[in-house]
């Protein structure tokens, strides 16, 4: 097979690339570090933005399969227990924006790419395998592996996250930023709830320098929970000091989490108590992007993380990565000609960054406001209490993603409200 794309990294949007270039007729060689395909991790949200590209890739079906559909977000006081604000999704996501809300278990929607990926039979899958650096050449690009060996490709997607290698030889060495912040995650069997905790809904919980959140996977099976607070590894929060910052996950324990969380409200209390078992996740991330240049050079581009790593606090990570392989592969064409690929990866690039940046301001923002005290908190409460829907809905977000400047493809599947 004449492998026109290297794709760096077999995560979410390592595979949402190759399955957007395989639909478009390119094929690709996908490069994963470990032994096995799998994601690490447990729940994540996907708006209308991001089911809209799953409808447009034929892969509802196998959404409905795995996923969950929550009826609403509902805001409340972590203290307190008091209602803030409230977001209908359900049926009012589909009305507004013609795609669902949906929530699930990140190695489903792994399994659910990977699966299609393998069905499209355009992509070279190799395990145990990681770049270790890359170099344009006349009319292509070569990427030198850790074994020493050489893959050689007309253009590269550095696919390989936070820590990416490409980014790397892109932009130069630059630091990764320490958020200050730690993420607790775990899963509790929906049937070992309360049922008033086992609700169909995304449920946030927010107090002074933390908040919770809370929603049902694996169809209502499984209940996923998130806690943020302020910490550093290993000073009084799991870990070692000195932790490896690139590991994904560290030993937790539940102690910990609800010294950080403070006099939270029984309800709340209660959703914690019920956790079996938490991992712990230091959150990083980068400075927003500045220009098109931050997301591909000549014949290497970035996607997702590696380009425009984001906070959790607008649920849009897995998303954004979700949204620039579409775009990519609305960019490309059967037979891709090999001196055409700067000019795609230039376009993606003007199509994308000034969204991912904007994406990555608003949850960057939207931490601060989730942690608030004082005077802040207060007015975000009562900001919250009076426009309710309004300000909580998101319709610039919802309504992607855009469509790329050159002749796009036609999507029948892809519905749009106006």
């Amino acid at each position: 097979m004449n492998q026109q794309v290297i794709v760096a990294g077999g995560g979410i949007g390592g595979l949402a690339c190759a399955l957007a270039l395989a639909r478009s007729g390119v094929p690709s060689v996908l490069l994963e570090q470990a032994a096995a395909f799998g994601e690490v991790g447990a729940g994540l949200q996907l708006g209308p933005n991001a089911t809209r590209v799953l409808a447009d890739w034929e892969l509802d079906d196998a959404l409905q399969a795995c996923a969950a559909f929550p009826e609403a977000l509902h805001v409340r006081d972590a203290h307190h227990g008091t209602d803030l604000g409230q977001l209908r999704l359900g049926a009012m996501a589909l009305a507004r924006y013609g795609q669902p809300y949906a929530t699930l278990h990140r190695a489903d929607l792994h399994a659910l790419l990977l699966a299609a990926v393998q069905e499209q039979g355009l992509t070279e899958l190799r395990l145990n395998t990681r770049l270790a650096s890359c170099a344009e050449t006349p009319g292509g690009v070569s990427a030198t592996l850790d074994d020493g060996s050489t893959q050689v490709g007309e253009a590269l997607l550095g696919c390989d996250g936070l820590w990416s290698r490409v980014r790397s030889q892109l932009l130069g060495a630059q630091v990764v930023r320490a958020s200050g912040h730690l993420a607790y995650r775990g899963m509790v069997r929906a049937g070992d709830l309360p049922v008033a905790l086992r609700a169909n809904l995304v449920t946030a919980w927010l107090g002074p320098w933390m908040h919770v959140v809370h929603y049902p996977v694996r169809g209502g099976e499984w209940i996923n929970v998130v806690a943020v607070v302020h910490g550093v590894l290993g000073q009084g929060h799991g870990g070692e000091p000195g932790s490896d910052p690139q590991s994904w996950s560290h030993e937790a324990r539940a102690a910990d989490l609800k010294r950080a969380l403070g006099p939270v409200c029984t309800e709340l209390l209660s959703m914690v108590d019920a956790v079996p078992a938490w991992s712990l996740w230091a959150l990083n991330d980068r400075l927003a992007m500045t220009g098109a240049h931050e997301h591909a050079q000549g014949r290497v581009a970035l996607v997702g993380d590696a380009a425009h790593p984001l906070r959790p606090y607008l649920a849009q990570g897995a998303a954004m990565a979700i949204e620039d392989a579409w775009t990519l592969g609305r960019l490309v064409r059967p037979g891709q000609a090999r001196d055409d690929w700067p000019q795609v990866l230039a376009r993606y690039a003007e199509t994308r960054w000034q969204r991912n940046a904007r994406v990555q301001q608003h949850s960057q923002r939207n931490g601060r406001i989730f942690h608030a005290t004082g005077v802040v908190r207060w007015g975000r409460d009562t900001a919250m209490r009076w426009l309710g829907e309004r300000l909580l809905d998101n319709p610039w977000l919802y309504d992607g993603p855009p469509e790329p400047e050159q002749d796009p493809i036609p999507s029948p599947r892809s519905q749009r409200k106006t």
